[in-house]
């Protein structure tokens, strides 16, 4: 029997992730649009989120495997089988995007950021070629990201409409 809600850290997690990925990914398209000290504020944000994010999901994993919630067995048909499949995705290109956040700062020759904390570069000065490839690849993983943020947001959303199922009032806070 499926639970009628989700344990208070799952759902904390889910929409701390949620709250930040969006952040995160909003903060990275328009920093450009503000002056230099606000644009400078986003990009340390933008950075000390990033590995905020990355504690968070590594609390998430932990807790998915280990004492928290348990998926119920997967059915047989393709739907439930493409919603696993797009929450494993999600989960491996967010680990991704992390490793890919402070590559992209270092082959540009910069520090991180991180809370106040600078984090120089392990790396030997890179080329300006591989600092674009790489800021490319992350652009491209976080594009990839909010597209199957994008479907889980509609998949959810038809659930409560259409099916009129009680999967997104599981998942929702302060019930």
């Amino acid at each position: 029997m499926t639970p009628s809600r989700y344990d208070s850290l799952t759902i904390t997690l889910h929409w701390a992730t949620a709250a930040i990925v969006f952040f995160q990914f909003l903060s990275a398209e328009f920093w450009d649009d503000f002056p230099h000290p606000e644009k400078h504020f986003l990009i340390r944000c933008h950075m000390s989120l990033g590995i905020l994010l990355a504690a968070i999901l590594t609390l998430r994993i932990i807790w998915r495997l280990g004492a928290g919630r348990k998926l119920p067995p997967a059915g047989d048909t393709r739907l439930d089988w493409a919603a696993r499949a797009i929450h494993f995705l999600l989960y491996v290109l967010l680990v991704a995007q992390m490793p890919l956040g402070m590559f992209t700062r270092w082959t540009d020759n910069h520090p991180l950021y991180v809370f106040g904390l600078l984090i120089p570069s392990p790396l030997d000065p890179c080329s300006k070629a591989t600092g674009d490839l790489v800021d490319q690849i992350h652009d491209i993983n976080a594009w990839v990201i909010m597209g199957l943020v994008a479907v889980h947001t509609l998949a959810a959303l038809a659930h409560h409409y259409g099916l009129r199922d009680d999967v997104l009032r599981r998942m929702l806070p302060g019930r």
